[in-house]
């Protein structure tokens, strides 16, 4: 094993340097950095010891390993495995593993990459094309991949998001263990590219971006300029498809976040690189536009962006619903390479503030505490309907885990010619190669639970420079950068700042507070951040949050989990907008955590339709730990007047019947919970559909307590158009159960209506029965799906 100690997670380092400019900061590779705190460590760890094993062991699992050995046709098979960028799940557990490797040396796991590695190697064809989905069966490849290599690469084949993961693993491994092998399967790839696309040559845009920053990668390991050279053509060969792959202009002329957002951050994050080298200011300007409308616009309290589920990506300004929040795992992971870039070309701290964000909240949410559970989405608010899965067919989320977990120190430090900038805080010795000699520099923290921070400055002989430490927008009074979110009262606290015991004298710039001075071995640096329990409001804009707080302390975001109430209603609860809330610190409860503790309201609706308040004990854990006790209710948004929450309803026919449908899922609980849509794609409300069963026939049954007298019934219908699979149906009828125990249709007195963003109401002549059921003929290329239904 053989460590390089520069620029390593950008790929800056290898055995030929390139001589271009670079970024005006440069990383601190996590080589260089020790970790040994209470929250990162052990996630560090637990990713070597369980993460990475068990998604390799997915991947032996479900065919992903069979595929190369069946295009390198040393095993007889059919391609296995649902997607065309299955490959990069094992490219980006290689990455991840060569990562680790740098922590924790372990001939095991190197020895089953080096298996793996070849594998890839034999798949690969002998001009240096390497995608199972197509070598398999030339003739016969994925439905997505067209007949012909690339004819397709623009709408869905995947291939050169294929050649991308391929690059950034073969980097990885290649910097971790010194071998060539991937490094050359990936140069033999990358030579193809060269010689297929570019002027005068094939001109297919990315559909899925990476292989841009991953070209860079490959450029700044190698030196062979073409690779820089065909990253910027594929970046400016945009402009001639849709908004869902950042397609839809010029990268130079695009100010707004759209589309897809893990292709988008991948995007600009390989803008960011391409920029820094060549010195593209367009490409500069442009993301920072960018940047602006994310974060003034569409980002969430925990850092998460891509709020629509129907294209995995961005909606209009301010629409930010909690349910239905999509919030992508790998969004939150590729918004943190964009933002880590920014600040890069910037030298800024309000990049770090939406980094760490997203960071502490909205990305470590991915995973569970025991790091073999998974979130593909990561929403807001919960009714119960979501859980942790072990694995996905589409895998993106856990193989992305694997790769970024053991990354993470490497974005704690950087430095430029005069200073050194410290940017996440955590319990850590850091080496640090400084004009001309080494600095150490250790802190002793217990953050994100405490803001004191202590360092220790450590250097052979005194030198000039300047320390420049990131005081944290929350720290100042502002939740984020621009004025989406905002605390609901001011803290007066400041922040304290000493140098060997005395008040140290700095300079703010840019959200840094500069110490300028000639350091000694044995400086000592004290910061002290408050960490009050603060409220915070969303922008007036944002029609989901109105009349209702989100909780933060320091860092950390915070929710309402269900295990906490005897009732296990969260939705329910109202938080008065002065209450007094502690923090406490639980060793035992999910790892370790700080929780907040008070006291707070139940809302609840009697028979006479008036809402009662009932007071209970408060309490609300980390949101990036919820779901690791179980499915149930999960509130971040937290109302403050009782017509902003749920209030439990009063029991009705509806609500107190067994539901029983053609097709089960957990969302069956949305028909009756009683909760009024706002529309027919009302995403803050819970539905339940058919998808992907269209062009059927299906039924859903409600079995009352008792038999009852009952007259009309109400539909409301969900429809998820224009980007969702599910439409009001084609027609629909309503049966009851006959004495004589058959089923028998209603003599309705009006229409069976299927109108969008309204009730559906039919009246028929009082039957006496004990079981309802209606069946529902889908349309012939969509599924559908309800809200609620409500029986009288």
């Amino acid at each position: 094993m053989f460590y390089l100690s520069f620029l390593f997670l950008l790929g800056m380092s290898g055995y030929s340097q390139t001589k271009d400019r670079e970024y005006p900061i440069q990383p601190i590779p996590f080589t260089s950095v020790k970790v040994n705190d209470k929250f990162w460590a052990p996630r560090i760890k637990k990713n070597h010891e369980v993460t990475i094993p068990i998604a390799l062991g997915h991947c032996y699992k479900t065919g992903r390993v069979d595929n190369f050995l069946f295009a390198a046709h040393t095993k007889e098979g059919k391609f296995c495995t649902e997607y065309p960028f299955d490959d990069t799940d094992i490219y980006k557990i290689i990455e991840g593993a060569s990562y680790s490797l740098q922590t924790f040396p372990d001939k095991y796991l190197e020895a089953r990459l080096d298996t793996l590695i070849d594998y890839i190697g034999k798949a690969q064809e002998p001009d240096g094309y390497l995608y199972t989905a197509r070598t398999i069966d030339p003739a016969h490849p994925h439905p997505w991949a067209g007949m012909q290599r690339w004819v397709k690469e623009s709408d869905l084949s995947h291939e050169l998001y294929n050649s991308g993961h391929l690059f950034e693993a073969a980097v990885a491994h290649y910097q971790a263990t010194g071998k060539r092998s991937l490094l050359d399967i990936a140069i033999k790839n990358a030579d193809l590219l060269c010689r297929d696309f570019g002027p005068g040559k094939l001109d297919y845009e990315p559909g899925h971006q990476i292989v841009e920053m991953a070209l860079v990668k490959l450029y700044r390991t190698t030196g062979r300029k073409q690779y820089l050279d065909l990253a910027k053509f594929f970046l400016d060969s945009r402009g001639k498809g849709t908004e869902y792959s950042q397609d839809n202009k010029k990268v130079v002329d695009q100010t707004e976040a759209v589309g897809h957002a893990v292709r988008a951050t991948y995007m600009y994050s390989g803008m960011a690189d391409v920029a820094a080298i060549t010195g593209d200011e367009a490409y500069v300007h442009a993301i920072d536009k960018i940047w602006e409308d994310v974060v003034y616009d569409k980002l969430y309290i925990t850092g998460g962006i891509g709020a629509a589920g129907g294209h995995e990506g961005f909606g209009p300004a301010y629409d930010l619903p909690n349910m239905a929040a999509y919030n992508e795992t790998c969004a939150s992971i590729g918004n943190v390479y964009w933002n880590y870039r920014l600040f890069l070309l910037h030298g800024d701290a309000k990049y770090y503030d939406v980094l760490e964000r997203t960071l502490y909240n909205g990305l470590v949410s991915g995973v569970s505490v025991s790091g073999d559970r998974f979130f593909y989405d990561n929403p807001l608010q919960s009714l119960g309907q979501h859980s942790r899965k072990a694995w996905f067919g589409c895998a993106c989320c856990p193989s992305n885990v694997c790769r970024f977990i053991p990354s993470l120190p490497g974005y704690m430090y950087a430095k430029n010619t005069t200073r050194i900038y410290t940017n996440l805080y955590v319990n850590s010795t850091a080496t640090i190669d400084f004009k001309g000699s080494t600095v150490e520099v250790s802190q002793k923290t217990d953050y994100p639970w405490d803001g004191k921070i202590n360092f220790v400055v450590n250097l052979a002989k005194s030198q000039n420079f300047e320390m420049a430490l990131r005081i944290p927008g929350w720290a100042q009074n502002e939740p984020s950068p621009g004025n989406l979110y905002s605390f609901a009262t001011k803290d007066n606290t400041a922040f304290t700042l000493t140098v060997n015991g005395k008040p140290a004298t700095y300079q703010m710039d840019h959200g840094y507070a500069v110490i300028k001075r000639q350091w000694k071995k044995g400086d000592e640096i004290s910061l002290v951040l408050p960490m009050p329990v603060r409220k915070v409001v969303a922008n007036a804009k944002v029609e989901a949050d109105h009349n209702k707080v989100a909780l933060q302390r320091g860092p950390v975001v915070y929710c309402a989990e269900w295990p906490d109430y005897t009732n296990g209603g969260v939705l329910n609860l109202v938080l008065d907008k002065n209450a007094s809330l502690t923090p406490d610190y639980k060793a035992e409860l999910l790892g370790g955590v700080e929780v907040l503790e008070g006291s707070a309201s139940q809302a609840k609706r009697s028979t006479n339709n008036k809402v009662e308040l009932s007071a209970v004990p408060f309490k609300a854990i980390p949101y990036y730990a919820w779901a690791n006790r179980g499915s149930g209710e999960m509130a971040v948004w937290l109302a403050t007047e009782p017509d902003a929450a749920r209030p439990s309803p009063a029991p009705t026919i509806a609500s107190t019947s067994t539901i029983t449908a053609s097709h089960t899922t957990k969302t069956l609980l949305a028909i009756n919970d009683q909760a009024e849509p706002k529309n027919s794609n009302d995403r803050d409300n819970l539905n339940y559909h058919w998808w992907p069963l269209k062009d059927t026939t299906q039924w859903v049954q409600y079995t009352f307590v008792k038999p009852e007298k009952v007259s009309s019934v109400k539909l409301y219908w969900f429809d998820d158009s224009p980007w969702g699979g599910c439409r009001v149906p084609e027609s629909w009828k309503l049966l009851y159960l006959a004495a004589d125990g058959k089923w028998k249709e209603v003599q309705n007195q009006n229409s069976y209506g299927v109108e969008k963003d309204k009730y559906n109401k039919v009246t028929f002549s009082p039957v006496q029965t004990g079981a309802l059921k209606i069946e529902v003929k889908l349309p012939k290329e969509y599924a559908g799906g309800i809200l609620e239904w409500s029986v009288e």
